[in-house]
């Protein structure tokens, strides 16, 4: 994010979304977002995370060893999934790079491993818990969406971020209905803007897989785990 604001000079504003996000809402939403802060998406686990939390209270050392000052009380723990910075915006970035190299030179974090130990470690998820620290001390406005921002929670309209091992381009849909698992709303997004703007399928592939979904949902009508 920060080489294409810094090679793009005519760029004002760089967003980043995980693989396996669909944009469900209008694209000129998000510049509007960034425009109040760095654009941020709640968790939907771990996500009630107030400031006297141990791993906050950790998070301070991290802080403090990277020379800055926390500037917020934040209650809730951040997905790295998205995140949209405008050019006005752009320390934030570097002070992430800052908190990831400060994690890797003092607190043990792996940058080649996804995940680190358990979760009491300070940078268990890394990427993503420097994300969290530098929401913490950033000197920038952010604007943060609970859950329901990625579809983690009903009522959501920005995206819908299909978390977990399987993705929808890999399930198997009646199989899964026959184990009582039906297609969630994001495997039914995917689908739907899978042809367009830049098409990987072939149209008869997208087909099938919304006939698929369709058939998977009726027999979830009749039979589903929970």
């Amino acid at each position: 994010m920060l080489k294409l604001l810094d090679e793009l000079k005519q760029v004002d504003a760089v967003a980043y979304f995980d693989p396996d996000i669909v944009v469900k809402c209008r694209w000129s939403f998000y510049n509007e977002w960034m425009s109040h802060g760095v654009a941020l998406v709640h968790e939907v686990v771990s996500n009630d995370m107030p400031p006297t939390h141990p791993l906050r209270l950790g998070w301070q050392s991290v802080i403090r060893a990277c020379n800055k000052k926390i500037t917020r009380s934040l209650t809730s723990y951040l997905n790295a999934g998205f995140c949209g910075v405008s050019r006005a915006n752009v320390s934030f970035l570097t002070t992430w790079i800052e908190i990831l190299n400060c994690g890797i030179n003092t607190f043990g974090l792996d940058p080649e491993k996804l995940s680190m130990n358990d979760r009491s470690h300070l940078f268990h998820v890394g990427d993503q818990d420097a994300l969290n620290i530098a929401a913490m001390c950033t000197e920038v406005e952010i604007s943060e969406m609970g859950p329901e921002g990625m579809d983690f929670a009903g009522g959501g309209w920005t995206m819908a971020h299909a978390a977990g091992s399987v993705k929808p381009w890999k399930k198997n849909y009646l199989l899964s209905a026959i184990r009582g698992h039906v297609p969630t709303s994001c495997d039914k997004n995917f689908w739907e803007n899978a042809s367009s703007p830049i098409s990987i399928y072939l149209d008869s592939t997208i087909k099938i897989q919304q006939t698929c979904i369709r058939m998977a949902s009726f027999v979830g009508r009749f039979y589903r785990r929970y």
